[in-house]
């Protein structure tokens, strides 16, 4: 079977390497690059540690507004897939790159599968949100991380090819923890010690380019008593400076550039506390076992809050103080909410019967 794979920005390039090494085996994978990031340290890095294939097509998209960015994919797209001719599109997440893959293929009548479909923050507000939802209901095959994004596409009147798979994250999180471990120096680069400080990610468009909403993070970090390490997104830094926050940050707040994948697993795997704004850092937080306080007032990964090892604060100064000073999580509720590892070889088995039954692939 041909299958083109297409992947744009940090976190699908994780995922892409585990199912593609699944993929590979049986069929004939087009891999397409959207270019959404395009920073060295957020794109080719990953490629390289990670022993991704080059792409086949790489389109150079870069930044620009959602717009701009989603209808220059689409365009890109859809002149690789009529020249392709896949049997099917995979898509991974809920970025611009993942909804301008559904959309160019489900307009051109080529089956598609979404990787990490169901999941919901119930907050139209997030671009990302839209981007599923409409992800989801362009799609004919839905792989679904956890039990609540099953439930989450039956509330939608999705029920038909949706299959329970876990994380591929989880897969790429296990195999290469040790390989971090072994491998990465950051600790020893930076002068820390394991359980010795906390590690900070912001990115989201809703607190770096809002000014009051980063002031109040930024407060907050200084304010706090604790070493933090803070690799900064391009968008983070380019926003501490246009408001000028850089000096409100303390010595004991450590920016660093974007970190390979290695490298900030193991920076994960040995934090006391991660704080964030990512999806895809809560949930990473949740395997590893780290405590996390997500700076948002949703998430799309309730089972790390149901289960007390995540906790939503906002951007409210007091809340981030307070929560870092006292919050800690049990063990006996932490549980395998998004699988034992072996999600990719789900998927892949789930489209090898679909293709044996003739399911119109």
């Amino acid at each position: 079977m041909r299958i083109a794979s297409i992947v744009g920005v940090r976190p699908q390039f994780v995922k892409a390497s585990v199912v593609s090494r699944e993929l590979r085996k049986k069929n004939e994978e087009i891999l397409i690059h959207t270019g959404q990031h395009y920073d060295y340290q957020m794109n080719k890095l990953f490629f390289e540690e990670l022993n991704i294939p080059e792409p086949e097509y790489h389109l150079d998209i870069g930044s620009g507004s959602h717009g701009y960015q989603t209808g220059e994919m689409l365009k890109k797209i859809e002149e690789v897939l009529i020249k392709e001719k896949p049997d099917l599109v995979l898509t991974y997440g809920d970025t611009n790159s993942t909804l301008a893959g559904a959309l160019a293929a489900s307009k051109l009548h080529i089956k598609t599968a979404h990787v990490e479909s169901g999941l919901r923050s119930f907050d139209k507000a997030m671009p990302e949100e839209i981007n599923r939802i409409v992800t989801d209901h362009c799609s004919d095959i839905l792989f679904c991380p956890t039990e609540n994004a099953v439930e989450n596409l039956k509330n939608e009147g999705i029920t038909k090819n949706v299959y329970l798979t876990g994380d591929v994250m989880v897969d790429s999180l296990l195999y290469n923890r040790k390989i971090a471990e072994d491998k990465s120096t950051i600790l020893n680069d930076l002068g820390l010690q394991s359980k010795g400080y906390l590690v900070a990610t912001i990115h989201r468009a809703s607190n770096t380019d809002n000014e009051e909403n980063l002031k109040n993070i930024v407060n907050a970090f200084s304010e706090l008593k604790e070493t933090i390490v803070f690799p900064l997104h391009p968008r983070t830094d380019k926003f501490l400076k246009k408001y000028g926050l850089y000096d409100r940050l303390k010595s004991s707040v450590i920016l660093i550039e974007p970190l390979g994948f290695f490298e900030f697993i193991k920076l994960m795997n040995n934090a006391k506390m991660i704080l964030t704004d990512s999806g895809g850092v809560q949930k990473e937080a949740y395997v590893l076992k780290v405590p996390c306080i997500t700076l948002r007032e949703n998430t799309e990964w309730i089972e790390t809050v149901n289960d007390e090892w995540n906790v939503l604060v906002g951007t409210n100064k007091e809340k981030i103080v307070k929560m870092v000073k006292e919050f800690r999580p049990f063990l006996e509720k932490h549980r395998d909410r998004f699988g034992n590892g072996d999600a990719s070889k789900n998927i892949l088995l789930i489209i090898d019967c679909l293709k044996k039954q003739e399911v119109n692939l």
